[in-house]
């Protein structure tokens, strides 16, 4: 099997993460990818703008129907959601011979070396680092990375939800998470 782990706080999950897990998939011949929601992510002690349930539900609308894409619950409960905490549950369900990618943003990537445990973080999985062509960054030595070079896709979470906070509901979602949205009133002003 081939997976990729795909992680992230999906405040809310996007066209364009969307286009990314699809366009990991094809090209580099993945069975699955896992979009995982971080519970409590590190590097956003404070809060998160939806609860875990919310961002979770929308993941699952967003990957219904999507052969490829899975939402993942690995991160549930987790006090600090480390990568490599996440990775060490997701290797021990897989046959040896599977193979485990990381897709991550070319911003994040250049920050690995700060991570919890990057070292070992980059000896567990092969990196699939989307970013913009001529972006460059520089990668770790032993780090297995693979470049998914995107179409400009300029979307942010943080940008839909000021859009959605103003009242302006013309944001690049699926409609089933617009509606979602729309139907518990996350992210109003």
């Amino acid at each position: 099997m081939r997976l990729a782990i795909f992680g992230g706080t999906f405040d809310p999950i996007h066209n364009a993460h969307l286009a990314v897990a699809r366009e990991a998939a094809a090209r580099f011949a993945l069975d699955r990818v896992w979009l995982v929601p971080a519970d409590q992510p590190p590097h956003k002690k404070r809060f998160t703008h939806a609860p875990y349930a919310d961002r979770m539900r929308m993941v699952e609308l967003a990957c219904a129907g999507e052969p490829r894409l899975e939402a993942s619950r690995l991160e549930q409960g987790t006090a600090s959601s480390y990568s490599i905490d996440t990775i060490e549950r997701v290797r021990a369900r897989l046959e040896p011979a599977d193979q485990l990618y990381f897709v991550i943003g070319a911003d994040a990537f250049a920050e690995v070396e700060s991570w919890h445990r990057w070292q070992d973080v980059i000896r567990a999985v092969e990196f699939i680092v989307v970013s913009r062509p001529g972006h460059n960054y520089a990668v770790p030595q032993d780090a297995a990375v693979h470049r998914l070079e995107t179409i400009e896709l300029p979307v942010s979470s943080s940008e839909i939800r000021a859009r959605l906070a103003r009242g302006d509901d013309r944001v690049d979602v699926p409609v089933v998470v617009r509606a979602y949205i729309r139907d518990h009133g996350l992210y109003r002003g």
